[in-house]
């Protein structure tokens, strides 16, 4: 009985500590390249431009990058694009007549702290593709190129599960 308590003790701490240490360095790889689109302003209609802009791209982006085996491929791929995803944007604005402009630059880009489904993202500079409409002065959209984290819900719209192996063990041990 005493092995068991300490068994479950044991596991129940090393869950603990473990899984929020792996947590905040799973999510993102140091090497991963970002996409971020800032919209002029909070405005409806500025957030409503900012989304038809992050699903256009979502698309163009997956289907660009889905054979890339590395960083350095994929920022190669992105860099040989960027009149492409120019002219998505270009096009999407004089769709919908949005006059305010935009910018695009693809290098070391600033993104400020986070928290998101309880996870803290460090503000930094990171490779990123980012792309500012107006005066980018509202709320921002931003999610992972490569890997293709924020790719996968445009290719498969399902959602992602997590296991842990901590977990499984002591279903194996105790639901029997």
């Amino acid at each position: 009985m005493k092995k068991t308590v300490f068994l479950i003790l044991f596991i129940g701490i090393f869950y603990v500590f473990i899984s929020d240490a792996l947590a905040q360095k799973l999510l993102i790889p140091d090497d991963a390249i970002r996409i971020r689109i800032i919209p002029n302003s909070n405005s409806a209609f500025d957030q409503d431009i900012k989304m038809k802009v992050k699903d256009k791209l979502e698309i163009t982006m997956y289907d660009l990058l889905k054979d890339a085996e590395s960083s350095e491929d994929a920022q190669k791929i992105i860099q040989d694009n960027l009149e492409l995803v120019d002219k998505d944007v270009k096009q999407i604005l004089s769709d919908e007549n949005y006059d305010k402009g935009y910018e695009i630059n693809f290098g070391k880009n600033y993104f400020p702290e986070k928290e998101y489904k309880g996870v803290k993202y460090e503000e930094g500079y990171y490779e990123s593709l980012l792309i500012t409409l107006g005066k980018g002065e509202g709320d921002n959209w931003w999610c992972v190129l490569f890997p293709p984290l924020c790719l996968i819900e445009g290719e498969n719209d399902t959602d992602v599960e997590y296991k842990s192996i901590v977990m499984e063990i002591l279903n194996k041990y105790f639901d029997n």
